[in-house]
């Protein structure tokens, strides 16, 4: 039997709530199915762990974690410290030095639920929106001087490297190629930014060569928005830059009903060092301890680990146990109009992963 180590890091919010949940639902596909097993290994790392320590994880946090097969991440984001700092100081401080620079975030329709756009459902929103993770906005380069004086100046300079534009354009073809549309859509800004965001389009049109058999197009990004909302049915794989991207990707999951459902994958595809999968939805102060969170975010990220690890069956079984349970609105979370709870849910997940009701 395959043993698989996971960190499971649930962060602040809703993230330890909704990380909870996803151990139990993970743990009880691998009884279902015998072939494998999960090792969790816990750490308390975020915005509490910072109140004690000054810092959001220790300085050979990430010596503790480079060995697992995966990382289960909850959430980044504590009321009581800025945003910035809970940012950089965990979550980017994962995905950067680890090379995840694949940033992958599917939206789709799922069954029960109601699209605001509402004449669409179904297959006309399905969609993969990959982010480039590791440059670009968040490169983290600038810097400020004069601080508190009238003469304060600020700077956060966008990085582009040949190298990371063309590794995830070409990663955002190979994904659409695997895909039944094979089409693409190049995302930029590159009539306002002359420079970064042309050469994005010189290398996705240098990069679209190597695959004749898929189509692609480009779109400015405020531009792409009218897109998503006015002509759903004609994206399919989506590549953009940290910033766009980030950005684009919550619209998507507001389109297909929630935050709460929508999952990503921080992929080093290389598999160098161990991936990180996550909810998209934050810390949620707001209803933290309440009960009411929505944890298919995570069981869907979940999905997306199993398919990392080569579990493809069992990606599959949750899936669908996923899908059954969206479709019965008993099960719907207050995020999606319903007053069902974490528990709930996740009890319901379990049942159908164990054949209840097949």
């Amino acid at each position: 039997m395959t043993t698989y180590r996971i960190a499971a890091i649930p962060g602040d919010g809703i993230g330890g709530e909704v990380i909870s949940a996803g151990v139990e639902v993970l743990d009880a596909l691998a009884r279902r199915d015998g072939s494998f097993s999960f090792t969790f290994d816990s750490f308390d790392w975020g915005g509490e762990y910072y109140k004690r320590n000054g810092r959001m994880m220790p300085e050979n946090g990430r010596d503790l974690i480079r060995d697992h097969d995966a990382i289960l991440f909850g959430s980044a984001g504590h009321p009581e410290i800025p945003d910035h700092i809970t940012l950089w100081g965990l979550r980017l401080a994962i995905c950067q030095p680890f090379d995840q620079y694949a940033n992958v975030r599917p939206t789709r329709i799922l069954p029960g639920i109601t699209s605001p756009l509402r004449h669409v459902s179904g297959p006309e929103l399905d969609w993969v929106i990959v982010r480039e993770n590791s440059e670009g906005e968040y490169a983290g380069v600038g810097g400020r001087v004069h601080q508190g004086s009238p003469l304060e100046a600020a700077t956060d300079v966008s990085m582009f490297t040949r190298l990371g534009v063309a590794r995830i354009i070409r990663f955002a073809f190979r994904l659409a190629q695997s895909r039944p549309r094979r089409h693409l859509t190049v995302v930029t800004k590159s009539n306002a930014q002359r420079h970064a965001m042309v050469m994005w389009d010189e290398v996705a049109a240098e990069v679209a060569g190597e695959f004749p058999d898929v189509t692609w197009d480009k779109m400015l990004v405020d531009a792409m928005t009218v897109r998503m909302v006015m002509k759903p049915d004609s994206l399919d794989t989506i590549v953009a830059t940290n910033l766009h991207a980030d950005i684009l990707s919550d619209l998507a999951a507001a389109l297909a009903g929630s935050l709460g459902i929508a999952p990503t994958a921080n992929l080093n595809p290389e598999r160098d060092f161990p991936s990180m999968f996550e909810p998209i939805h934050g810390s949620a102060f707001d209803i933290t301890g309440k009960g009411v969170a929505n944890p298919v975010g995570t069981f869907w990220s979940s999905v997306m680990m199993l398919e990392h690890l080569g579990e493809a069956d069992a990606a599959a079984r949750l899936m669908a146990a996923i899908e059954r349970v969206t479709g019965d609105p008993r099960c719907h979370t207050p995020d999606l109009g319903g007053t069902a709870r974490t528990a709930d849910v996740t009890a319901a997940v379990i049942a159908a992963i164990n054949g209840a009701n097949d």
